[in-house]
């Protein structure tokens, strides 16, 4: 093993000299995580108070719109509970504390260590787990290597943000989760009263603005826009909510139509 291939494994001193600032975080890290250890105990939380306020922001279309992710992952696509309703879900039961630390930024081998968290306070569970994110982005033509501030902020955040999920769902009652989950469907499903004629005519207007037509969404739902159900409209919203966000792309969603060498042959002949 050389010399450079130690110097890397051994960890790296810590700093001789710690300054004001520094030393005034960490005090004030301590004193708000016991501050919350003791207003969660003084102030327990109202679970049918928490599960009213959950039923109420359920009903919130943005919210419901929000609710459900969907990412392309080895041919299929991947969908479940997004991060929007996990924070909303934290916020309700009360007396939770979550986020994302970059614990270091390591620039010569282009990655950074993340730590996501989910703190019951009052109960005193915690969820955590600790991640490398390469400073790379997936593109057509390979990952891409990430050297601008901003563009590696946002990919930590974009990783991490899964992350955070997972462990606050970890720490919330699975009965909450999943009666939050089937309000949010039922919300998408109702369609905030509206007929379900106009329901499908304002997707197809909502698609349009984005270059889908409506012939492709057919093709995609396997019927006609005039034989659409809620469970279809709801499917569509939970789509467009997707490729607004990035998490999938629209020809990966509604491929576009392959011409056939018949086809071809037929035009040419035709013309």
């Amino acid at each position: 093993m050389s010399y450079q291939q130690i110097e890397r494994m051994t960890p790296s001193a810590a700093p001789a000299r710690v300054g004001q600032g520094t030393a005034v975080e960490q005090s004030r890290a301590v004193a708000e995580v016991q501050a919350a250890i003791v207003v969660a105990q003084q102030c327990p939380r109202d679970i049918n108070a928490a599960i009213a306020e959950m039923r109420q922001s359920c009903t919130q279309p943005y919210l419901a719109e929000r609710a459900q992710f969907r990412f392309p992952r080895g041919g299929k696509t991947v969908s479940g509970p997004s991060v929007h309703l996990a924070r909303e879900l934290a916020r309700c039961w009360g007396n939770i504390q979550y986020g994302l630390v970059e614990m270091r930024r390591d620039d010569e081998f282009g990655e950074s260590e993340m730590q996501a968290f989910a703190w019951d306070v009052q109960k005193n569970s915690r969820n955590s787990s600790t991640f490398i994110v390469p400073h790379k982005r997936d593109t057509q033509g390979g990952p891409k290597q990430l050297t601008d501030m901003r563009d590696i902020y946002e990919n930590n955040s974009n990783n991490g943000a899964r992350r955070v999920r997972e462990a606050i769902f970890a720490i919330l009652p699975p009965w909450f989760v999943e009666e939050a989950k089937e309000l949010c469907a039922k919300t998408i499903r109702d369609g905030g009263g509206k007929p379900l004629n106009i329901r499908v005519a304002d997707a197809i207007k909502t698609f349009e603005g984005i270059s889908i037509t409506a012939d492709r969404i057919e093709t995609k739902l396997g019927r006609p826009s005039g034989k659409w159900t809620e469970h279809d409209i709801a499917q569509l919203l939970v789509i467009f909510q997707s490729i607004q966000r990035g998490e999938v792309s629209v020809d990966e969603e509604f491929p576009a139509p392959r011409v056939t060498a018949e086809e071809i042959t037929g035009a040419g002949t035709g013309a």
